[in-house]
């Protein structure tokens, strides 16, 4: 007789009854009622005399067995997410919000792949072969010899594989695949955990890459078990606003390469191809130089990414000041904030402080502080800020400005835009052709170039 329990829809957490908040991550009303017929994974208990085990083979540490070679997808932003390009027998989990363009992307992939001779299977859980064969044919991709399966039973999807042994795979979505060995609804817990680990499994023992696509709470977090992500060898996240063209491919996890890459698209009309210049992707085209905007220069990994922040002081209409902030950390602004008054003498408690990254682009780096207390006060005192001008500095609590990794390499970055100037901390490189660097050791240096009249 097959016993029931409750699984936590947000952490996987089991529990012997139900209750209204998970002692596991203490969210509210995610407990489900599946029934415990089998063990994760899709594994039959053992009956009968136990077989004994064959035993595991071990091998030395300075073994001469060769890493498979790389698969080379053919577009550069792709191949340098992945760290040089799709690693064989591996597993691959992309998650991101609904209509970003996950599925177009891999599509685009398996046909790229398909017509280099590599043998590629595209499965969806999701839509109807007619409306992927109508993305295809949009996208220019319909002659490719990609293999389409519209299935959503793991074993009929795994015996498919069996028969196929194709070099690459998509499927899409976790969520909607389900194993009659657990009786649980699909996208439960119990199922997307019992799926997710035969099909990396299968992945590891056929020598196949294998993409599953995840869908995303409201939080951003790919949904289901965390344990998923434990079980692949690379998460990424498709990112993006609808409102933009441009799409993020982002790495938070890689086992064979870099976890801090970043690929960057635009979505056309056929589709999404690589951006052409996606250093000066965040720039505005605005041209206004009333203040308040600095051109920050970010890393992204390997490569310098050039974006402008926005800043506006306006005069406050009700009793407590609005703090509003697109892109950035509202607890970096609030700091910010406190070092000027306290140690710069520029005081914007009273008033209305606006602050947005343009483009979309999320600053995760201290490195922006800098550029953002540039676009504070130019913006507080209304001046014209320096033409063709970077910035990039961390800013501490005594208002000493630190240096930040990889300073030569924005400062180049910066010359080859265009820039003409750059206000740097003090260890910095200072000669870089075509762009004069200013040093600075505090932030009321800074005050003093760009807004001497706030200071008290």
């Amino acid at each position: 007789m097959s016993k029931s329990h409750f699984v936590c829809q947000a952490c996987g957490a089991v529990h012997s009854k139900w209750s209204g908040r998970c002692d596991g991550c203490g969210e509210w009303n995610t407990l489900v009622e599946e029934t415990a017929s089998a063990p994760p994974g899709g594994l039959k208990p053992a009956t009968g005399k136990a077989r004994r085990a064959r035993p595991a083979a071990f091998t030395a540490l300075n073994g001469t067995n060769e890493a498979p070679a790389r698969i080379q997808i053919g577009v550069e932003e792709l191949d340098r997410v992945f760290g040089g390009g799709v690693v064989p027998a591996s597993a691959t989990l992309i998650g991101g919000d609904p209509g970003i363009g996950k599925s177009t992307l891999l599509l685009q992939v398996a046909a790229r792949l398909a017509h280099n001779g590599l043998s590629s299977v595209y499965v969806s859980g999701e839509e109807a072969t007619a409306q992927i064969q109508d993305r295809a044919r949009r996208l220019k991709v319909a002659e490719r010899p990609v293999q389409l399966a519209t299935e959503t039973d793991l074993r009929k999807v795994l015996a498919a594989l069996q028969d196929v042994r194709p070099d690459f795979v998509v499927v899409d979505s976790i969520q909607t695949m389900w194993s009659d060995s657990l009786e649980a609804a699909p996208g439960s817990v119990s199922q997307v955990r019992a799926c997710g680990q035969e099909l990396v499994r299968w992945a590891k023992t056929s020598g196949a890459a294998l993409i599953l696509v995840g869908h995303v709470t409201k939080d951003g977090q790919i949904a289901g078990p965390r344990v998923v992500e434990h079980m692949v060898d690379t998460v990424f996240y498709f990112e993006g606003e609808r409102g933009h063209q441009f799409r993020i491919l982002r790495a938070v996890k890689n086992r064979f390469g870099p976890t801090d890459e970043i690929g960057i698209f635009e979505m056309h009309a056929y589709g999404l191809a690589p951006a052409r210049e996606p250093s000066a992707l965040f720039l505005s085209s605005d041209q206004d130089e009333t203040g308040g905007t600095a051109v920050f220069a970010a890393m992204e990994g390997s490569r310098p990414v050039l974006a402008e922040v926005q800043a506006l002081v306006a005069p406050t209409a009700y009793g407590t000041p609005r703090r509003s902030i697109v892109g950035w950390d509202s607890s970096r602004l609030a700091m910010i904030l406190a070092v000027l008054e306290a140690r710069c003498g520029v005081s914007l408690g009273g008033r209305d402080v606006y602050l947005s990254v343009a483009g979309g682009y999320r600053m995760t780096e201290p490195a922006g502080d800098l550029a953002a207390a540039a676009a504070l006060l130019t913006a507080a005192a209304s001046s014209r800020p320096p033409e063709k001008a970077i910035y990039f500095g961390e800013i501490t609590l005594s208002g000493a400005i630190r240096p930040v990794a990889r300073m030569e390499q924005r400062l180049k970055e910066a010359a080859r835009l265009g820039f003409q100037q750059a206000f740097v901390p003090e260890g910095s490189p200072t000669e870089i052709d075509g762009l004069t660097i200013t040093p600075l050791k505090r932030l009321s240096g800074l005050v003093d170039l760009l807004a001497p009249d706030t200071a008290s």
